[in-house]
């Protein structure tokens, strides 16, 4: 068709004579010799009824030139442009819609002939789709070729990466085993000297519950008789079982077992643990130091030589500090005697953190060299394996590459790796060919799936026009996003519009090379010269 739109100069001295109103292909079935026959078949009238301005026909075929029937229409020759059919009744109306004006014939109006200009027009039009055509092709055939020697060395990388995953397998496999073995000792020496640790751990809190046993047992037995009796274990009410704040005999012969009294080592072992949490020790702590007085010679050598006399002022904050200093030792005092009253319980309270008795200490160096040898052979079982899974991930993206449907003869491969975004007035959309379609607020925002590559969505005839995306987020109380790409022949690689025909259903145009056909061979030059 390109062709021939190109070549309309050729025909425009073709002229066939017909009634008006007539197109060339329908002129046969006008035969002024003959009467007419109406193009539906349904009458027939003699030929001067033709264009009488009387529609004696059901289709409007006898009226081609008038505006007497309704349905009829009306042919354009618009010579040096395309033809045209307009409506019967558009004619002599006052309005020029034939580009060459044989529309308005009987109307008074002047229509201007502008065909050959609309024709030149069409004309650079055309030779302008068929530049962008042949350049187009021109560089799909160097994508077609790209892919193929792309291809070629991707499968080679394929092919040598599937012969060195098996030997990077035996190696993880070797590494494996030399793990495995380096752990054994690293586990038994680490267990032997956590076990050795925990034994001491034991030991020493043994022996402080066996001195705080001891201490208890020493303070109770008030008449030092190497034994604790019920008398004595009422000494101590906080010891109280029942909640009436007193230790009667019969709480104090049940703490004891049943027994009026006790010695030492029975007292540690049935009856320090029942009462070790509430029972406070008679000892009072140690007061802290008295700061001793300051040297009154050191104290003059601070003061200045010449201190100033105080002002009244001075006097004043002076006197309130002493005021504020008197009650301090009021409080301090006061919270000395309620400290007598209330002795502190025996067993001190742990600190928040554990102290260096609690903590493991460091490793012996034999310990320590399984340790390290442990540590360097996990290493490097850990590099090999990640180095596999790579080497895996990189084999599952070439054979996902390889065998994708790039186009008939993989001129669509280039955009794999590609992304092309267009930005409009609220959003920026971005499409990554092959994998998804996505939407961003302009003045910031999280981006909005419209879709994740489907299929090729074009016609039977033209499978490769359209790609579908879809499964993308779903609309509020509607469905998945989705979004139709379809391709338009250009020199470019661009994103050249995106529309929402309907709710939740997007169309998008890419401009590629790829999607350029094969053009029409060029008309072959013609040589211009005079008829004699």
């Amino acid at each position: 068709m390109l062709v021939l739109l190109l070549l309309l100069p050729v025909c425009w001295a073709v002229e066939v004579k017909r009634p008006r109103g007539v197109s060339l292909t329908n002129h046969h079935f006008y035969d002024e010799s003959k009467p007419f026959t109406c193009l539906d078949g349904s009458t027939i009238i003699p030929f001067d009824q033709v264009n009488d301005d009387y529609c004696d026909c059901k289709d409007g075929s006898d009226e081609p030139g008038t505006a007497a029937c309704p349905n009829g229409s009306f042919h354009c020759t618009n010579t040096g442009y395309k033809p045209l059919y307009i409506l019967s009744r558009w004619v002599n109306d006052g309005v020029c819609d034939c580009c060459d004006g044989t529309d308005e014939y009987n109307s008074g109006i002047v229509c201007e002939n502008t065909c050959k200009e609309k024709g030149r027009k069409e004309r650079e039009t055309l030779q302008q789709m068929a530049e962008v055509t042949r350049e187009g092709f021109r560089l799909k055939k160097i994508l077609i070729e790209d892919w193929k020697k792309a291809r070629e060395e991707k499968q080679q990388k394929l092919i040598e990466l599937q012969a060195g995953k098996k030997s990077l397998e035996d190696q993880v496999e070797m590494l494996r085993t030399v793990k495995e073995e380096a752990e054994k000792p690293e586990k038994e020496a680490k267990d032997q000297h956590r076990k050795l640790w925990e034994e001491q751990q034991a030991a020493s809190k043994a022996q402080r519950e066996q001195e705080l046993a001891a201490n208890a047992f020493q303070e109770l037995d008030d008449d030092m008789d190497g034994a604790v009796s019920v008398a004595e274990l009422q000494t101590h009410p906080e010891l109280d079982t029942d909640g009436d704040g007193a230790l009667s005999e019969g709480e104090a012969q049940t703490l004891l077992g049943g027994d009026m009294q006790m010695d030492a080592a029975t007292f540690h072992d049935r009856v320090w643990s029942a009462i070790r949490d509430k029972y406070q020790s008679e000892v009072l702590p140690t007061d802290l130091p008295v700061p001793s007085a300051p040297d009154l010679t050191e104290l003059q050598e601070e003061q200045p030589p010449v201190p100033s006399l105080p002002t009244e002022e001075e006097e004043e904050e002076e006197e309130a500090e002493e005021e504020e200093e008197e009650e301090e030792e009021e409080d301090s005092q006061v919270q000395g005697e309620q400290s007598k009253e209330t002795p502190p319980p025996l067993v001190p309270s742990q600190p928040a953190s554990p102290t260096e008795e609690d903590k493991m200490p460091p490793y012996d160096e034999q310990t320590q060299a399984f340790i390290d040898a442990a540590q360097e052979a996990r290493n490097k079982f850990e590099e090999a394996e990640r180095s596999l899974r790579d080497m895996e991930e990189s084999i599952r993206n070439l054979e996902q590459e390889i065998s994708f449907d790039f186009g008939p003869s993989g001129e669509f491969a280039y955009l794999y790796s590609q992304c092309y975004e267009l930005t409009t007035n609220e959003y920026i959309y971005r499409l990554c060919p092959f994998k998804l379609v996505s939407q961003k607020p302009k003045l910031g925002g999280s981006p909005t799936n419209l879709g994740t590559w489907g299929s090729w969505a074009g016609p039977e005839h033209d499978k490769f026009s359209a790609m579908k995306y879809e499964q993308g987020t779903g609309c509020w109380q509607g469905p998945n996003r989705s979004t139709t790409v379809r391709l338009l022949c250009g020199k470019e690689t661009v994103v050249i519009s995106t529309t929402e025909p309907s709710r939740c259903e997007y169309l998008m145009e890419l401009m590629t090379p790829a999607a350029c056909p094969e053009p029409p061979p060029e008309p072959p030059a013609e040589d211009h010269h005079d008829e004699l």
